[in-house]
């Protein structure tokens, strides 16, 4: 996945907004808006309508401004991949960020998948765990043993976040993007909220901008649920078995041959999802999202309408590999080499070479 990046109250260029914030300044000045931000690289002071307020065209990786998550834990969805900083899996290239899945056995042998240890209590502070304590415990995500039984991540990718350097909320996000395409490589956009407000999740609610999986022959009940698929969802609940979300699909040819630019508009009523200028989803939640999701009371009493998402949310980017957004029933060329929950899933998934050979096909 390669994408530039950039953050403005809604508009519809950038060369548009650029002109508008010059006509504004001299002729009305500063209206305020209804976005906050906040973070090491976030701008200081008023936030004006139509004001950039965030932008990365990825001439460079700024790790000042983009942290890597370090983590074995597989995204909390059994995934395959091992998280890491390693330039080998994330880099900037000719203004575009490349996000690159690799096999953990070329960079550390064979062996090490069944006999090695990986320990990410140790090491630089960049090359700690990110893992909260007790997501780490449920999901073994700082610490694993190599066996037999269970083999260590086959894979070693990236997931990058703007945590504690831009968050904001309300504004639209625009990002132009070439999405992944191999098997069961799983390419996310998304946004994660700054602080647990409301409480840990869902309760303090997750945005995803764009979700896709790479298979380019993927198929469940006859529908393509492939590289020509997407979907942009809201997550939110009181607890993670009383949860609900808002999702919107779209398909299209060209998602992973080409780049697109991926929208999202956020503000006090409505949350909408797009792609180049056409929207396929709006959330409304006229009387709260307690009501929209059903729960028969309203889990967030003290926020808005819009509560959980009345907060700031920083950005997440991230290619993963496998886990349970991979269904059981589905028609692939090959088939998928493991099954929901199996603990031997990790393994199925390596010895399928021919299956390796198509996920990391960039």
């Amino acid at each position: 996945m390669s994408c530039p990046l950039n953050i403005t109250m809604p508009h519809d260029y950038l060369i548009t907004l650029l002109v508008l914030v010059s006509l504004v300044s001299i002729c009305l000045g500063c209206r305020r808006s209804s976005t906050t931000v906040s973070g090491s690289k976030a701008p200081k002071g008023r936030i004006c309508k139509n004001q950039l307020i965030f932008e990365d065209n990825f001439n460079q990786l700024d790790r000042s401004v983009w942290s890597h998550e370090n983590s074995v834990a597989g995204g909390g969805n059994w995934e395959f991949q091992w998280y890491s900083g390693s330039d080998r899996n994330s880099y900037a290239k000719d203004g575009k960020l490349f996000i690159k899945p690799t096999l953990t056995a070329d960079e550390f042998g064979e062996d090490f998948l069944t006999s090695g240890s990986i320990n990410l209590n140790q090491g630089s502070k960049s090359e700690r765990c990110t893992d909260d304590p007790g997501f780490a415990q449920t999901f073994y995500g700082c610490e694993r043993t190599g066996s037999y039984d269970r083999i260590l991540n086959p894979i070693r990718s990236a997931r990058l976040r703007t945590k504690d350097t831009f968050a904001f909320k309300y504004g639209k996000l625009e990002i132009r993007a070439k999405l992944s395409a191999g098997d069961w490589l799983w390419p996310a956009m998304w946004m994660f909220p700054q602080q647990d407000s409301y409480g840990v999740w869902p309760k303090s609610g997750e945005i995803d901008l764009v979700e896709s999986r790479g298979n380019r022959e993927l198929y469940q009940d006859g529908k393509h649920i492939g590289v020509k698929w997407l979907s942009s969802c809201l997550h939110f609940g009181e607890s993670w078995n009383q949860k609900s979300e808002q999702c919107g699909t779209h398909t299209q040819n060209g998602l992973a041959t080409q780049f697109n630019n991926y929208e999202m508009t956020w503000t006090k009523d409505v949350i909408q999802f797009g792609i180049n200028g056409v929207v396929y989803r709006t959330v409304t939640p006229y009387e709260g999202f307690g009501k929209l999701g059903g729960f028969g009371y309203n889990p967030w009493p003290q926020g808005s309408k819009m509560a959980p998402f009345d907060k700031e949310f920083f950005l997440v980017m991230n290619v993963a590999v496998g886990g349970n957004f991979f269904p059981d029933n589905v028609r692939n060329p090959h088939r998928k080499p493991w099954t929901q929950g199996a603990p031997e899933c990790d393994d199925r998934f390596l010895q399928s070479k021919v299956g390796l050979a198509q996920h990391l096909e960039w």
